[in-house]
């Protein structure tokens, strides 16, 4: 199955992608519009090679899990969770400022 690379302007069930935020080892993250809520969120989503691994999807999940769980200033807000285009995504507040790097 040919995967439909992420780039700006996609749109994602209700999420539409603006930019790339950050790119690692595990996934991709995006600033996208929310089109439902009318809002910024970052869009994170795990590579492909690795949401076609149940062990990474779960493990992918249970962060998401883990992190709705939380309620802190210093931690974002989980949004949603899904799947799209082959690779699973979570959906999270978006907060403007420096990189920690």
């Amino acid at each position: 199955m040919d995967l439909v690379p992420l780039v700006a302007g996609l749109q994602v069930g209700c999420y539409r992608l603006i930019r790339e935020l950050g790119l690692g080892g595990m996934g991709q993250v995006f600033l996208a519009d929310d089109t439902r809520l009318e809002r910024k969120v970052a869009l994170k989503f795990l590579n492909p090679d690795l949401s076609r691994k149940d062990e990474f999807r779960l493990r992918f999940m249970r962060e998401a899990k883990s992190a709705a769980r939380l309620n802190h200033h210093n931690t974002v807000t989980i949004h949603d969770v899904g799947e799209a285009l082959g690779r699973a995504y979570i959906s999270m507040e978006y907060v403007e400022g420096r990189t920690l790097r």
